[in-house]
């Protein structure tokens, strides 16, 4: 993608490969991606501030650091989460740590706004994850937001450096000095992993996922985008694990899983998925697989109520958090598919495999529309798609949605018993 050049930061999806297993896969973008983007740019009042920013590469780091690797994550507070894990000898997989938090969700919320425009969300909200997968694995935890940004350095400066631990933090991302300008926008929910700083130049070592390597951050790039400011201000959030039940690395261990420990709780996050996703009332339109079809019958209309000019902007913006923002939709099914085929290999539940590759079916479907939807706002010649179009495969997305999703708590229960 041509606004990753010279650029640390990266796609990650998750494929399959020839054998059938998911592997997670480092790519540049897609079409979509990179013309909802080029749209989206040309719609901005910021140009200007824009062409003023410098995209930083990571600086050699010689402070104090915490002995964690650096992995590339599809979604970053997966990766953060995996991070934080991982310093206290958890080894868990993106995929598992998003399934065991029952990460996979979707919103369309009219009523709440983006840069001006309906947020459309294909997870669950910034901060769940964390306090679910803690929660089910027994981890006591901590989480705080200041009103000062002094207190707020001085407590991350305490645990890194006094009590030698990593701490996850809550970001804004336009002011975050080594991600493209192009790619920066107003959303305050990205979260990194700080593992270390440098006393003498006041520099942070951070863990971000989005990135091939370690990034380093000033102090004061850092206390910018801890209180970014913004519809959803941030107020320093942070958070940490204080401890963790003793057996519990060994228990989670992948060359020889505790599978009675495992399945109890994969059988638990996948019926609360399922739940998540298809128990709204009908009358409550904003959410799980009612949400796909309240945003397929809101499409419809859009050129009618808004106006072309508008439906297109309207359009960029479902793309954009389908395939740029966060994971987006195909992506976050494709690491449900992951997780789904990895919890049938460690806890020996088969059937775990067979949803693996139905819910793979649906991120395609997902996908297939970005691609077509992509088309309709380039207004291509040649092409005679139109928002009903877009519509009726949105609305056949949620009825493979609802169809999975009861079919995969049935199958579940069945476990359960």
């Amino acid at each position: 993608m041509k606004y990753y050049k010279g650029s640390v930061i990266r796609d990650l999806t998750y494929a399959i490969d020839d054998d059938g297993k998911y592997q997670p896969v480092r790519s540049d973008g897609w079409a979509p991606k990179t013309e909802a983007l080029d749209l989206f740019l040309d719609t901005l009042d910021d140009k200007d501030e824009r062409d003023k920013m410098e995209l930083l590469v990571p600086t050699e780091f010689s402070g104090h650091e915490l002995k964690i690797n650096h992995r590339h994550a599809a979604h970053c507070e997966n990766g953060t989460i995996s991070s934080l894990l991982r310093f206290y000898g958890i080894e868990m997989s993106e995929p598992m740590v998003f399934g065991l938090a029952s990460g996979l969700f979707f919103a369309h919320l009219t009523f709440a706004k983006m840069g001006g425009l309906p947020v459309t969300a294909f997870r669950t909200f910034p901060g769940v994850l964390f306090k679910r997968i803690t929660r089910l694995l027994g981890i006591k935890s901590a989480s705080k937001r200041y009103l000062s940004k002094e207190k707020a350095m001085r407590k991350l400066d305490q645990l890194i450096l006094e009590e030698k631990i990593p701490v996850g933090c809550v970001v804004g991302i336009y002011d975050l000095p080594y991600y493209p300008p192009e790619n920066r926008f107003r959303f305050n929910g990205h979260n990194i992993c700080i593992i270390g700083k440098d006393e003498e130049s006041g520099d942070y070592r951070v863990l971000d996922s989005n990135a091939t390597e370690k990034v380093t951050i000033s102090r004061e790039d850092l206390i910018k985008v801890r209180f970014a400011k913004g519809a959803y201000p941030l107020f320093g959030q942070m958070y940490w694990i204080k401890s963790i039940p003793q057996d519990l690395p060994e228990r989670l261990r992948t060359d020889k899983p505790d599978k009675e420990f495992l399945k109890p709780l994969v059988l638990k996050a996948i019926k609360d998925t399922c739940r998540n996703m298809t128990s709204q009332p009908k009358w409550f339109p904003y959410v799980g697989v009612n949400g796909i079809q309240y945003l397929s019958r809101r499409m419809r209309t859009w050129e009618q109520k808004e106006g072309k000019r508008r439906a297109r902007i309207l359009l960029v913006q479902v793309i954009r958090m389908l395939e740029e923002i966060g994971t987006g939709g195909a992506g976050f099914r494709f690491v449900y598919g992951a997780f789904l085929q990895e919890a049938s290999e460690r806890t020996g539940i088969a059937e775990l495999n067979d949803y693996s590759i139905r819910i793979t079916e649906i991120g395609d479907m997902w996908r297939d529309f970005g691609y077509k939807a992509s088309k309709v706002f380039k207004r291509r010649a040649g092409d005679d798609l139109t928002y009903n179009d877009l519509a009726d495969m949105v609305e056949k997305i949620g009825e493979a949605e609802r169809s999975f999703f009861h079919d995969l708590q049935n199958a579940v229960e069945k476990y359960m018993k």
